[in-house]
């Protein structure tokens, strides 16, 4: 199980950590590692514990600043994490990520084997974004799409996000508010119960776990959302309780090299499909060639990963171009397959 803890549910109204709640979420991750369940956490909180020892009141929007936050806070929260888990006798590991680390494939898969290594050996991995030198997550990441990678990465049974609501809200604020128990598909309606977190110290919103959910079920792994203030939220969800939001997988996962192109990459390029390749593409399983090409977008060289869009600019597929945005501009492609079927993913 990949388990990602939100700031929310880890510090205090002061930003500091909330010891006492952490240390009942400690009890209940450490009551599933000795029933014989893999866990691994995905933290939050050190921007929000640097910001108690740094005085900031709100979370910074200085890049500098909120580098300094991460750097003081990542070393309190692992420290705290350390101590909580040895009263439980075991030992935890830190495992700083950033996306780039996982979109190049050698380095990809070498964080997939230490975590799987750690796992073998009964180690908690505790991972969070290296965000004292990552400007990109701290400008447009989160660890709510960093839990759905790293669920993605290993690939895991179930993914839980634990956040301050009870799960994803319909009618929320209202006389008739209600938690969904159950949610078969991610559609605009879905999407349009989401909204951005007015926290302090936290990134997202439920619009971020709602993007987290579409990664997660399209790889076939659940998702459950659900509050990290009960105490035996873990254990209920286990037990198939009606307790959060839980997202049903697709019935069919996708294997490892094309989870690897769908989801861990920033798309270098678009290519604009025409009506015809995109039915041969979605209905018949077929590599795209040079005539279903409308239009080429971007800089990329071959390789890279690029997104496949409709007429109407929705993107349906993502795939390595096997030529680069040039070759592709200059119309002299004849019988070639610019994106084969073997690296090409319909979302």
């Amino acid at each position: 199980m990949v388990l990602k803890l939100g700031t929310g549910v880890l510090t205090d109204s002061r930003k500091q950590v909330d010891l006492p709640q952490l240390e009942r979420l400690v009890a209940q991750v450490a009551a599933q590692r000795k029933a014989g369940r893999e866990m691994v956490l995905v933290t939050s909180g050190a921007v929000g514990a640097g910001m108690g020892a740094l005085g900031f009141e709100k979370r910074p929007t200085l890049l500098a600043e909120l580098q300094a936050c991460a750097a003081v806070g990542q070393s309190r929260l692992m420290a705290t994490y350390e101590q909580l888990f040895a009263r439980h006798k075991l030992a935890v590991a830190q495992v700083l990520l950033t996306h780039d680390d996982l979109a190049d494939k050698e380095r990809h898969l070498n964080a997939r084997n230490t975590l799987v290594t750690l796992l073998e050996r009964g180690v908690v991995p505790i991972i969070n974004e290296n965000d004292a030198v990552s400007f990109t997550e701290l400008k447009f990441g989160d660890n709510d799409k960093l839990s759905a990678l790293v669920a993605v990465l290993l690939p895991a049974d179930l993914l839980v996000i634990l956040t301050t609501v009870d799960g994803v809200v319909e009618h929320f604020g209202k006389a008739n508010a209600h938690t969904l128990p159950l949610i078969e598909q991610i559609d605009d309606a879905i999407e349009s119960l989401a909204s951005g977190t007015q926290s302090a110290t936290a990134v997202g919103g439920m619009i971020s776990k709602i993007q987290a959910a579409k990664i997660a079920v399209r790889s076939g792994i659940p998702l459950v959302i659900a509050s990290g203030r009960k105490p035996a939220v873990l254990a209920d969800v286990l037990a198939g309780k009606e307790e959060g939001t839980l997202f049903l997988p697709k019935p069919t996962k996708l294997k490892g090299h094309k989870r690897w192109i769908a989801f861990f990459h920033h798309p270098k390029g678009t290519l604009t499909i025409d009506e015809g390749a995109k039915k041969a593409l979605r209905e018949k399983g077929r590599s795209l060639l040079p005539p279903g090409i409308a239009a080429c977008e971007g800089k990329f060289v071959a390789g890279d990963v690029v997104r496949l869009c409709d007429a109407d600019g929705t993107e349906f597929a993502r795939g390595v171009s096997r030529f680069s945005a040039t070759e592709i501009r200059a119309d002299t492609l004849k019988r070639v397959e610019v994106v084969h079927r073997d690296d090409l993913v319909i979302l």
